[in-house]
């Protein structure tokens, strides 16, 4: 592996890409499990290559005298003068910027030492790190800024040169709280630009000050100025794609991301009921980190936010952010956590009410949310039951899609475990279970067939059930389950179990069993699976 890692150096250095490229596969062909530092190398070629490409193409344009490749000299040689008034600078920015209409104009700016000369020029620079109280600053700003945009766009090489300018960090993040509206725009649409592709968004979390950058970001969403918000939190977003960034981020949750967050979910209003949604998404995202999703599962104010939030959009025309706030809540009460068992109760209120929501993908969510608050609280479950979960989850059960089942019956396994009366009241509902024996015969999902199989168990302690269920198909569909081959024992478990009990309780329902040579299958199962 090392000599073709250093092989492929070495081509690279001689700019025979190619052959660089060979030597960097050829490390994946012996070594599988490099993937990631093969995928790197194979990206400085690419990016190695390219900029040789632009370069060339650059300097032959420029050697044939064409007045386009000769004006970008020409004007960055007059703004290399110093000491000239900030007005002066931005009418030769502004005419930079109109010059620069494609990769040629973005690579003769580098070759002709562009970023420096912004950079290290005084006027420029106290404007952008505003050292300056001169009123035509904001203007010289807007000036750079734009221009930084102009050759940075689908340029990688000028990217990374921006990125490895202290003044350029500095002010990118700084002016993103400008009181100047265009200024924070431009920075905006700036640092939109890097977080489109993995390349620029790596760049920026490895160069920019992320503490920083996150909590002007987060402050951009949450005092937005000339809808400036949607275009912060769509950054938040393809940043929180990177684990880097996650990294960074844990040091400044708290103060920087849940308090502004939760700020907006206690003051929902029409300014903020768009940028919600894709802020919660952002949320989700970070969750991705175990770090972080610890601490918000077990963050009150979060939960006391999450909660007054259902309250108030269930009952008003915010109800479009209730969607993807019960999917943040799902995502994150599958961590057990005192706060959520404290809240569990209230949390689980609100959700059986949007079990009866008009929009399915509400209900679909609020059972999410019952089946993942419910096994962390018997205080909550006893709650539901009172309420009639049961009856209700029946009559989801009859006619919901494949993640609605799938909640449903989890909830209605974590009741039937807990309480004899949520059995009365499934019976009272289903006489002959004719639901779980429905998820039995036609479900795809190991997963809701093995929690059908084990609601069923806890129904057959009940006195008279399994009488009720003679004539029925339910000995072949439990069979079918202890006898196939599944992934999961846990399916063949609770199937080998509710037979089990079903003939144990009524002895009539063995010659079934005899009659389908099940005997022998259910003593092959419990040896397996014990």
């Amino acid at each position: 592996m090392k000599a073709y890692l250093h092989m492929g150096k070495a081509y690279l250095g001689l700019k025979k890409y190619n052959e660089a490229r060979n030597c960097f596969e050829k490390i994946q062909e012996n070594k599988p499990g490099k993937e990631d530092l093969v995928k790197e190398y194979l990206s400085q070629v690419d990016l190695e290559e390219e900029r040789d490409s632009q370069e060339m193409n650059a300097m032959q344009e420029f050697d044939k005298g064409e007045r386009k490749a000769t004006t970008v000299p020409q004007l960055l040689e007059k703004l290399s003068r110093t000491g000239q008034m900030p007005l002066y600078y931005c009418g030769g920015l502004e005419l930079l910027s109109q010059a620069i209409t494609d990769c040629t104009g973005q690579t003769l700016f580098r070759l002709n030492n562009g970023f420096s000369i912004i950079s290290s020029n005084d006027t420029v620079r106290s404007c952008l790190l505003q050292e300056t109280n001169d009123p035509d600053s904001d203007e010289l700003c807007v000036s750079v800024l734009t221009l930084w945009k102009l050759i940075c766009r689908g340029n990688n090489e000028n990217q990374k040169l921006l990125m490895a300018c202290p003044v350029s960090r500095q002010a990118i993040v700084q002016l993103l709280t400008s009181e100047h509206v265009a200024v924070g725009n431009e920075c905006l649409t700036l640092l939109y630009l890097y977080s489109q592709m993995p390349h620029g968004r790596c760049l920026a979390i490895d160069n920019l000050n992320v503490h920083m950058l996150v909590r002007n970001l987060m402050a951009c969403i949450s005092v937005p100025k000339q809808q400036q918000d949607n275009t912060a939190v769509n950054i938040l977003e393809n940043f929180a794609a990177e684990n880097r960034f996650h990294i960074h981020v844990r040091t400044v949750l708290d103060d920087s991301v849940v308090v502004p967050f939760t700020t907006m979910l206690r003051n929902i209003s029409k300014s903020n009921q768009l940028v919600l949604p894709s802020l919660m998404s952002v949320l989700g995202s970070l969750a991705r980190d175990g770090i972080i999703h610890h601490r918000l599962a077990h963050d009150p104010e979060c939960w006391k936010a999450f909660l007054l939030a259902i309250k108030r959009c269930s009952a008003s025309e915010y109800k479009d952010i209730l969607y993807p706030l019960l999917g943040l809540i799902i995502n994150l009460s599958a961590i057990t956590s005192p706060v959520i068992q404290e809240l569990a109760v209230s949390l689980c209120d609100c959700c059986l009410s949007l079990l009866k929501d008009s929009d399915g993908g509400i209900i679909t969510r609020a059972a999410g949310v019952l089946s993942a608050v419910l096994p962390q609280s018997s205080e909550a479950v006893e709650h539901v039951i009172q309420g009639e979960v049961v009856r209700t989850l029946c009559w989801l059960l009859k006619g919901t899609g494949q993640t609605a089942t799938k909640y449903a019956i989890k909830i209605l396994i974590v009741c039937t475990a807990a309480s004899y009366l949520a059995r009365e009241e499934l019976l009272k509902s289903d006489k002959k279970l004719s639901i779980l024996r429905h998820l039995l015969s036609s479900s795809c999902d190991e997963m809701v067939s093995g929690n059908a199989a084990l609601c069923l168990a806890h129904c057959l302690e009940l006195e008279g059930v399994a009488s009720r269920l003679l004539g029925t198909d339910i000995v072949l569909l439990l069979l079918r389950h202890t006898a196939g081959d599944s992934k999961r024992t846990a399916v063949q478990r609770n199937a080998a179990i509710a037979l089990g009990k079903l003939c144990r309780s009524e002895p009539r329902h063995m010659s079934k069993l005899r009659e389908l040579h099940g005997l022998e299958i259910l003593h092959s199962c419990v040896k397996l699976i014990s």
